[in-house]
């Protein structure tokens, strides 16, 4: 949904790239180091020291701003670029997801792995169905909405690691709803392009 309203937030990537941009660093230094971030949030999630996980968290999203409001402003964007950044996003998600695997997390009418497990293809889902709308020339515009986009998702797993702080049963929920909201969105773009 918030991937519609890119817009409102052309002033955020304009400080971005103000701030970021003088620096000697590339638009695909920045994506991969965003994989380096999630890395570290994964093993202080797998430590089970949250605080430090939810900083990393929020570095690695941040980067993932930074990279294409620094590719725009240096004017070095390019396909290549944003099919990396698109890859890059997606194991930035794998990495997170696997690392609430080693969370003592309780069962919300299923084991925690299982919503995890469906977090993670309901994601791919909605990307795919994004992806093979294009390819199968379904759509002429990139086909994108949907009540839980990337944008979304990431703002859940902000909540889930940041509630863990204090209640691991809050964070259960999180995904929990995390995993329905995710697949309906994927059920709303496959519907979108088959029409």
């Amino acid at each position: 949904m918030l991937d519609l309203h890119r817009n409102s937030f052309k002033w955020l990537e304009k400080a971005a790239a103000d701030c970021f941009s003088p620096l000697p660093i590339t638009p695909n230094q920045y994506s991969f180091a965003s994989i380096v971030l999630a890395l570290a949030c994964f093993y202080f999630l797998a430590k089970q020291s949250l605080f430090f996980a939810l900083c990393f968290f929020i570095l690695a999203v941040f980067l993932d701003l930074i990279d294409g409001a620094v590719a725009r402003r240096k004017n070095l964007a390019t396909k290549k670029g944003a099919y990396l950044d698109t890859i890059f996003d997606r194991y930035v998600e794998a990495i997170i997801l696997f690392g609430f695997l080693f969370l003592p997390l309780p069962e919300i009418f299923f084991p925690s792995y299982i919503w995890i497990f469906l977090i993670l293809f309901g994601s791919m889902m909605t990307t795919y169905s994004k992806s093979a709308a294009k390819e199968k020339e379904l759509v002429k515009k990139e086909l994108k909405g949907g009540l839980m986009s990337r944008a979304e998702r990431n703002i859940f797993y902000f909540f889930a690691i940041g509630f863990g702080l204090f209640c691991f049963e809050a964070t259960a929920w999180i995904l929990a709803a995390a995993a329905i909201l995710t697949n309906f969105t994927a059920v709303q773009r496959i519907r979108s392009a088959a029409k």
